[in-house]
């Protein structure tokens, strides 16, 4: 039976809010859930890289797990197994008492998030013809990341044990949305006809051309989660080093750059569009961030209010989340296109550890803000070139397999 692209999109769109609802949480209530279970504020820091560094790892696993998954046995199942394991996950959150429950349920959800948006993208992009694409990507990663807006309200009003509770709720009902949702005609007629190198994650890295390309897909995107994992969630140390008026929030950072994230990217998907061209919007939104980064990180004095208008336009430059994951899906062939769709995402935010643990060994000798802005340099440095030798790919055809 086709799938019906309506249904399709609601459904993958809706699975994506409550991935990043469930994704966001650990940033929004970090300094508040820590201090609950007793770490001491001069381990605020310390510990909070620790289990966002668990949480990465675990989303990195799962990618290469839910993405092999994805093409040998459908998208489909992915989106049941993954979303079930987060749930289950972040309901246990609730009742961690220690940083070392919290760092392993962390992780055990990021493996569980790390296959809802490739398998939902994957299935939006195989399904929808070739010049729409990008609207049907752009509407479930827009309403998707409006999650963590909603995850910020919430958290505001509600205890942080209450707020992963809710979490794990709305990934539950959201499996009775699942049955609405069929396999993509591509993946059905290729599972048919058992074609070689089915998810074989070693596909990836042989020719070098193609690794290459892998590469470069991941490259052009770790600026956002730059933006998100580092300054967004160590927005309070940051305003120390500023010497903000006011000390900062992060739920609030992460709360204002999400509502700019969520718009940014429906205005990335639709630009994308209108030029035909997926680089262009990229290459223009890297500008952009580079930009107001550096913004930001000379306002000696800042005030919330300033900051977090910075984080709300910094917020809309990353907006190409959608475009970014759709380029990687219109890269690679049918047979390993979940793979890389899936994997690409997730190593991007498993990009996180590195440059926290990069930030904690620079931050003694350079500073929290040179630490941070050496960081930024190579970061977007790197995913200049990468875009500058990627392939254009909007009007290809996604019927075809890698051999």
């Amino acid at each position: 039976m086709k799938p019906k692209p309506f249904s399709l999109i609601a459904v993958a769109a809706l699975g994506y809010f409550v991935d990043i609802f469930d994704l966001a949480l650990f940033g929004i209530v970090r300094v508040q859930s820590l201090r609950d279970i007793g770490v001491s504020e001069n381990q605020l820091l310390e510990v909070g890289v620790r289990l966002l560094n668990s949480q990465m790892i675990g989303l990195l696993m799962g990618g290469v797990f839910w993405g092999i998954l994805g093409d040998k046995l459908g998208r489909i199942k992915v989106l049941f197994g993954s979303i079930l394991l987060y749930s289950i996950a972040n309901l246990a959150n609730a009742a961690v008492t220690t940083p070392d429950q919290y760092a392993i349920l962390r992780w055990i959800a990021g493996v569980g998030l790390a296959g809802e948006l490739g398998a939902a993208i994957t299935l939006v992009a195989e399904t929808l013809p070739t010049e729409k694409r990008g609207y049907g990507t752009a509407i479930v990663a827009g309403v998707g990341l409006f999650g963590a807006v909603v995850a910020g309200l919430v958290a505001e009003i509600v205890s942080w044990r209450t707020t992963y509770i809710i979490g794990g709720v709305l990934g539950l009902c959201l499996l009775v949305l699942r049955f609405r949702v069929t396999e993509s005609s591509l993946f059905s007629q290729m599972a048919s006809g058992k074609t070689a190198h089915q998810g074989n994650i070693f596909f990836l890295f042989y020719p070098m051309k193609r690794f290459l390309k892998y590469a470069s897909c991941i490259l052009i995107a770790i600026p956002i989660w730059f933006c998100a994992g580092i300054l967004m969630t160590f927005a309070p140390e940051i305003g120390e080093v500023l010497q903000a008026s006011a000390p900062l929030s992060a739920g609030k950072a992460i709360l204002f750059s999400y509502i700019g994230v969520s718009i940014g990217d429906v205005l990335s998907g639709l630009l994308s569009q209108i030029l035909k061209s997926r680089k262009k919007v990229i290459a223009g939104a890297l500008m952009l961030e580079g930009i107001l980064i550096a913004i930001l990180l000379t306002r000696s004095g800042i005030t919330p209010l300033t900051f977090y208008s910075i984080a709300f336009f910094i917020g809309l430059a990353t907006g190409y989340w959608a475009v970014f994951v759709t380029v990687t899906s219109e890269q690679f062939g049918t047979n390993i296109r979940s793979t890389a769709t899936t994997s690409a995402p997730n190593v991007v935010r498993a990009s996180v550890v590195p440059m926290t643990l990069a930030l904690t060994w620079l931050k003694p000798s350079l500073g929290l803000l040179t630490g941070i802005s050496l960081i930024g340099f190579v970061v977007f440095s790197l995913a200049a070139i990468s875009l500058f030798f990627l392939e254009e790919t909007f009007s290809k055809s996604l019927a075809f397999l890698e051999e």
